[in-house]
């Protein structure tokens, strides 16, 4: 049976840092809080001449180069963005153009906030599996501070921006087990950005165009629907939890992926843990965690990864991963 595994990994984070210090002069809010609730020690901003495509591109090129292939042996490219450069065409169009990828293979975003990543790579999969690509290029990239109130304590602190990427190679060998995509609308009231271009420019005057979130109300979906997406997950691929080499989380909030990891029974050394580098870059933070942990030695091969998310919408997902 065809499997589609992960044969190179790559990410990109823009150069600007920005501490917990520095917002001490921009809102009311301290080092101390940030860290303790939320594991967030500095985030990195995007530079005024780079767009979410151009870190999409570099952390495209990093994979590329990890998978030893080039370009044109690419034939599907899915880039999960909440913040793209244009309405149309797509970031993806148009990094298959600059990475010369393909031409004529298909290439389309995906938009489902924090999620985005588990949903672009179960789409990719499932290119694969079904003979519709061999080898597929999924992209996290995120400008989140291109839609933040810097004003707003609750939401500047949280994000940041940053890109991440896998190639996925068509074989035999088991790659993506499963993956497991969910989404409940009737909670956009809690986290979401208020305007679309399909409003009309009339109304971004009047609502804004900025995330708006309540915090403490995400935090407890949040926490009780992944806790529960990782039982799910696990028994319909038949497997033990004591089975999970490592846990590869959305990066939001260190106390949720706490509290995941404590359901899974698994060792916080055994947890990709990067939100304290970078935030919360949305579509971004797992392929930026996953590399992180790849290049640095920890995830090896054969081993059996969990990722899983949650965002805006409420969107959520997870996939289970043999590496």
């Amino acid at each position: 049976m065809t499997s589609a595994r992960i044969i190179g990994t790559g990410s990109y984070l823009p150069e600007r840092v920005v501490t917990n210090h520095e917002l001490e002069q921009l809102v009311e809010t301290s080092d101390s809080w940030i860290r303790e609730r939320t594991g967030i020690r500095e985030r990195r901003l995007v530079g005024d001449d780079q767009s979410c495509g151009d870190l999409g591109r570099i952390a495209a090129q990093r994979a590329l180069e990890a998978a030893g292939c080039r370009g044109e042996e690419v034939d599907l490219i899915v880039v999960a963005t909440c913040t793209p450069d244009r309405i149309f065409p797509s970031t993806a169009s148009a990094l298959q153009h600059s990475l010369g990828l393909r031409p004529g293979g298909a290439a389309f975003d995906v938009s489902a906030a924090c999620s985005g990543f588990i949903y672009a790579l179960s789409v990719a999969d499932r290119f694969i599996r079904t003979g519709g690509a061999s080898r597929a290029l999924v992209v996290g990239a995120e400008t989140m501070s291109r839609i933040i109130d810097w004003e707003d304590r609750g939401t500047c602190v949280l994000f940041g921006d940053g890109a991440g990427a896998v190639v996925l190679e068509a074989g035999e060998q088991p790659g993506v087990l499963s993956t497991h995509l969910h989404s409940d609308g009737r909670h956009e009231p809690l986290l979401y950005v208020p305007w679309g271009p399909g409003q009309g420019y009339a109304a971004l005057e009047s609502q804004g165009g900025y995330i708006r979130m309540r915090g403490n109300e995400v935090f407890k979906v949040a926490v009780n629907t992944l806790t529960r997406i990782v039982e799910d997950t696990l028994a319909s691929a038949g497997v033990d939890k004591s089975q999970v080499d490592w846990l590869v989380p959305h990066q939001a909030n260190i106390r949720i992926i706490q509290a995941t990891a404590k359901k899974l029974d698994l060792a916080m050394d055994r947890v990709v843990v990067t939100v304290g580098e970078h935030g919360n870059t949305s579509a971004a933070s797992i392929p930026i965690a996953l590399d992180t942990a790849v290049r640095d030695g920890r995830i090896q091969r054969g081993e059996l990864l969990m990722l899983e998310a949650f965002g805006g919408g409420f969107t959520w997902g997870s996939a289970l991963v043999r590496y």
